[in-house]
């Protein structure tokens, strides 16, 4: 009885082209599953923030990654420049500034 199991799993048997499909069909299916709630999400959030990234402006008000929350006063390549009290001006680098704030928020 074992002798048989064995010969039918031995090596060189020409096997069924649909099972080797079948199992490579839930890899890609969570692959892509994968693709749509994970990457693609992440990559739109990115590109969106780049974006605002690049239209930062004067008065502008952000939030800094750390929650400190100013008001633009000068941007340059890299960096911009936030007021975050009186007479209180901080160069931040522009890839630490995490969002704008809506201009009807508190101050």
């Amino acid at each position: 009885m074992f002798i048989d199991i064995a010969y039918a799993m031995a090596p060189g048997q020409q096997g069924n082209a649909g099972g080797m499909i079948g199992s490579i069909l839930p890899l890609v299916l969570i692959f892509v599953i994968f693709y749509f709630l994970l990457i693609r999400p992440q990559q739109k959030r990115t590109k969106e923030h780049k974006k605002m990234l690049e239209n930062l402006k004067k008065g502008d008000k952000v939030i800094t990654s750390g929650g400190v929350y100013g008001v633009i006063e000068a941007v340059g390549t890299n960096t911009v420049t936030a007021k975050i009290s009186e007479n209180v001006k901080v160069k931040l680098g522009k890839a630490f500034i995490a969002a704008l704030r809506p201009p009807s928020d508190e101050d």
